[in-house]
């Protein structure tokens, strides 16, 4: 296929808000979509690590997507539907797909840790069988396992595999595989807050973010402001940024996400086990930094008109 997703700009990875029973609160859930369509976030992720699909049934994962998808208008909706079972994730792409998401999100095989050429082909194998553009997500903290740049070479020849989310750290991994897919329709994403601008400066198309959950138009200025070769702009965002890049990741993602949500009043910080709440030691640290940017940021008060990034390349 011809991909019809410009996967450029900023796509929050959304946290599934669970209500006091643990069940899955759809409304809130749709609340925030709708939120963050309207801070002008070019698309969206659900159901990925930050939305703890771990934890969700095969069911709830596909009512969540459906439900996004019914909460907003303009932005496309990329499912995450990764497995460490090849089975397992191309019966959750194919449902993703008829419930009418318009990409897909696949983490590398976990635990398993598969050789290059088992990537390969389970990559290969889902692609193959579901006509979306597809974005293979390496994440080797979480996996225990690298996709390595020849690999990544290989899946962007696939006309169905439309992206790279770089989560590794390793910066110089990440502007060797945008070099060497500069001509093929291939997108490099960060997957790493505080990687995003330097990504876009070797090559990177925009971010999977989880920062832009709390802070979607000044994710989405830094970006752009990136994206449209203003440096010292995205750099001064970049910096106005660091402090809440930071406490996001003090523990397991999406603890801190989620505690940074409720302070904010956008949904609840409650997890499913064996995810736990923010230790209260970090807590005073999370507010002052969302209070700092909520009342002090001279960014957001500049860029309370900016458009969204991918419009303003």
């Amino acid at each position: 296929m011809t991909h019809d997703i410009d996967f450029t700009g900023v796509f929050p990875a959304m946290c599934t808000p669970f209500d006091e029973d643990e069940r899955i609160d759809f409304e809130t859930l749709q609340t925030d979509a709708q939120r963050l369509e309207t801070a002008g976030v070019d698309g969206l992720v659900p159901v990925g690590s930050t939305g703890e699909s771990a934890t969700l049934t095969h069911d709830e994962h596909v009512r969540v997507v459906e439900s996004v998808i019914d909460a907003v208008e303009d932005v496309p909706v990329i499912a995450g539907t990764g497995s460490n079972n090849t089975r397992e994730a191309l019966e959750l792409s194919e449902r993703a797909a008829e419930a009418g998401a318009d990409g897909l999100l696949l983490i590398s095989p976990y635990y398993n840790k598969p050789e290059q050429r088992g990537l390969v082909e389970h990559f290969r194998t889902i692609a193959d069988a579901v006509d979306l553009p597809q974005i293979v997500y390496n994440v080797p903290s979480r996996t225990g396992r690298n996709i390595e740049p020849d690999t990544a070479v290989e899946l962007a020849s696939h006309e169905n595999i439309a992206g790279y989310k770089a989560a590794s750290g390793d910066l110089g991994q990440i502007g060797e595989i945008a070099e060497r897919t500069m001509d093929e329709d291939f997108a490099v994403l960060s997957g790493d807050d505080a990687l995003t601008l330097p990504t876009i400066s070797v090559g990177g198309t925009g971010t999977i973010s989880v920062a832009a959950n709390v802070e979607p138009e000044l994710t989405c200025a830094m970006v752009g402001a990136a994206l449209d070769g203003d440096y010292a702009r995205a750099q001064e965002i970049h910096h106005e940024l660091g402090d809440l890049f930071r406490e996001l990741f003090v523990e397991t993602n999406p603890i801190p996400v989620k505690e940074a949500m409720e302070i904010r009043g956008y949904g609840p910080a409650r997890m499913r086990s064996p995810l736990s709440r923010l230790s209260e030691e970090y807590r005073d640290d999370l507010e002052a930094v969302l209070d700092d940017l909520e009342t002090t940021s001279p960014a957001a008060a500049d860029d309370s008109n900016v458009e969204p990034a991918a419009e303003g390349e």
